[in-house]
């Protein structure tokens, strides 16, 4: 199969629009506020968090994603809305109320993420007027101005996109991260949003993500810290017109390698983008018993300050990699 690296981002497959823009959440000067719509309602899957103190828009967009259907995703950065209480859901629930007033949407097909600075309360006034500016704003053309405004600590936006073609049918994934501290497994993710325009069942998105995150996001280290905002999210319009994509399908595991590609490119960004990082590290395990070995392993060996510190002053010893595993 041959996968074919496109631009784009999350606005790479067809029926897909997005924006970024300022909201005056934590610096006026920058986009802190993205929307990524689709013009159909989408199939859509998440993974959260593994941190035990999960942030307001978490529990908002678990409940909205019961029925396994979505149609935009509102993100704002600057703020995490974490640790606030009820009043952090009320707000997160606001956010998506007004999205789905302005894009005349159900509120349950409207799914929210925020980042940034834990504990304070969300500047809801400043997102709510700012919505309508990012749905003015919405553009097959706007992925990478939502790339941008969902990051915070990040120094680059962080965007992939492939096609590849099935049945006849050019299908197309597309993603988009943040992440450059508190990235350690699991999930590791930060914020990633994937899109695509494959006509998929919503148990296969359930499994592909999941294998797809546990081959990238998850094998990431750069701090030790889990965040309490984590997701990812991929929602499917099944505008490519291909044949449905089932969980147990051969044409399932085609796109999943579609996906891991995706989530991949995207997980060495952000390793690469790490807070204070020069160097970017890559762990590789030969021989290992079994591929949980070979995690355990890599693992121990990327989370390791003592090998971090050594690759950093360029006087690696394989020493510490044994002291490590």
């Amino acid at each position: 199969m041959v996968y074919k690296p496109v631009t784009g981002g999350v606005t790479a497959p067809k029926g897909f629009k997005s924006a970024g823009v300022t909201a005056g959440i934590k610096d006026p000067t920058r986009k802190e506020l993205a929307l990524i719509y689709s013009v159909v309602p989408a199939g859509a899957a998440a993974l959260y968090t593994t941190n035990r103190v999960k942030a307001a828009p978490l529990y908002v967009t678990k409940e909205h994603l019961k029925d396994g259907r979505a149609q935009a995703v509102v993100i704002n950065s600057g703020n995490a809305n974490a640790c606030n209480g009820s009043q952090g859901l009320i707000d997160a629930k606001a956010v998506a109320r007004e999205a789905a007033r302005l894009l005349h949407l159900p509120p349950e097909d409207v799914l929210v993420a925020s980042t940034g600075v834990i504990g304070q309360p969300l500047p809801l006034t400043n997102i709510i007027k700012s919505l309508g500016l990012a749905v003015s704003a919405l553009s097959e053309q706007g992925g990478g101005a939502a790339a941008e405004a969902i990051m915070t600590t990040d120094t680059r936006p962080k965007e992939a996109a492939l096609q590849f073609e099935l049945a006849g049918k050019i299908i197309t994934v597309g993603g988009m991260a943040k992440g450059a501290g508190m990235i350690h497994p699991q999930l590791a993710t930060m914020l990633c949003f994937l899109t695509t325009d494959a006509v998929v069942t919503v148990p296969c998105l359930q499994e592909v993500i999941h294998a797809a995150a546990a081959s990238s996001f998850n094998l990431l280290d750069v701090d030790g810290d889990t965040s309490t905002n984590d997701l990812l999210v991929i929602l499917a319009n099944g505008q490519a017109g291909n044949p449905a994509i089932n969980k147990r399908d051969a044409a399932c595991n085609l796109f999943q390698e579609a996906v891991l590609k995706v989530c991949t490119e995207l997980a060495i960004a952000i390793a690469r983008d790490g807070e204070g990082a020069t160097k970017l590290l890559e762990v590789r395990v030969i021989n290992a018993a079994s591929r949980e070995d070979a995690y355990l392993a890599a693992r121990a060996v990327a989370a390791s300050n003592l090998v971090k510190t050594a690759v950093f002053g360029q006087d690696a010893h394989w020493g510490r990699i044994i002291c490590a595993v």
